[in-house]
């Protein structure tokens, strides 16, 4: 398995995205300002591109922002998830930052905490799906 990042949407991201969040999560708003701005990783395993996130710094929150995590169904359970946030965290270590944050599905929520990520705040919808800001210090 090999991670790479793109200083520009690819079309591997957004086919993953597309497949798990539109069409699997009934999500409509999936591509943002945001995009046009972040770093985005894709992990490929033997050249098919099978998980996907972003990285922006926020200077609202004053921290670095991943974001549009995704896996491929057929690879969940398998670590993907969690190699490709500590790619993400050391990205973001590498550029200096001290932390991250995301805004989490509620329902995986203890996922990010046993990477070591917080809760911060209270719940709230996105596209009516329940989700909490957590933090984690690097």
């Amino acid at each position: 398995m090999i991670i790479k990042d793109y200083n520009y949407l690819p079309e591997e991201a957004k086919k993953i995205r597309s497949e798990v969040f539109v069409k699997e999560q009934g999500f409509y708003d999936e591509y943002d300002e945001f995009d046009d701005i972040a770093k985005h990783m894709v992990v490929y395993s033997n050249e098919e591109p099978i998980s996907t996130c972003r990285i922006y710094y926020n200077s609202e929150k004053e921290s670095y922002i991943i974001g549009r995590v995704a896996v491929l169904k057929e690879w969940r359970g398998k670590n993907i998830g969690r190699r490709i946030l500590n790619a993400a965290e050391e990205y973001i270590r590498e550029n200096g930052g001290k932390s991250v944050m995301l805004s989490g599905q509620v329902r995986v929520a203890g996922f990010y905490e046993k990477l070591g990520y917080i809760k911060q705040g209270e719940t709230y919808l996105d596209e009516g799906c329940p989700h909490i800001w957590m933090k984690k210090n690097l």
